[in-house]
């Protein structure tokens, strides 16, 4: 499965999330092998959980693995500090984003701590999100914690 392949799942999440009334961005999570281990989006708004990122959200239903070293987290907005945190924590071998125009976060960090990161520079992600930024300011703020009008 390629990397455009694999973000499409997760574009499919963010996609969902949207319309639930939620901040579109989804994430997924794939075995070496190209396996589905879990998928995600998230779910701040809908939950109520301010820890239910997207990226959070895959990991939580990939289920538990023993070794996360060759697997790929797939995200279609590049992972904040707090989801690449969990990239760190589990060494999640690689990271594919759709975007990270739009935002930007810790994605150097992971690079210099040894996890490979590829960004697809994907039009559909940034056209999602700056849509998005455009009509819910506020609620962006407060997903990316920043304070905000």
């Amino acid at each position: 499965m390629s990397d455009e392949d694999m973000l499409q799942i997760a574009l499919a999440e963010a996609r969902a999330g949207l319309a639930e009334g939620g901040i579109p961005i989804g994430a997924a999570l794939f075995a070496g092998d190209g396996t589905l281990l879990g998928r995600g989006r998230n779910r701040r708004v809908q939950d109520g959980d301010p820890s239910c990122h997207g990226e959070t959200d895959a990991f939580r239903n990939a289920g538990r693995q023993a070794d996360y070293r060759s697997v790929t987290m797939v995200t279609t907005l590049s992972p904040c500090w707090y989801c690449s945190g969990l990239v760190r924590q589990f060494a999640i071998g690689r990271v594919v984003i759709g975007e990270n125009e739009t935002f930007r976060g810790g994605e150097d960090w992971l690079r210099e701590h040894g996890h490979e990161v590829v960004v697809l520079d994907d039009t559909a992600c940034k056209a999602m999100m700056r849509d998005f930024i455009a009509a819910n300011p506020a609620l962006w703020h407060e997903d990316i914690g920043v304070a905000g009008d």
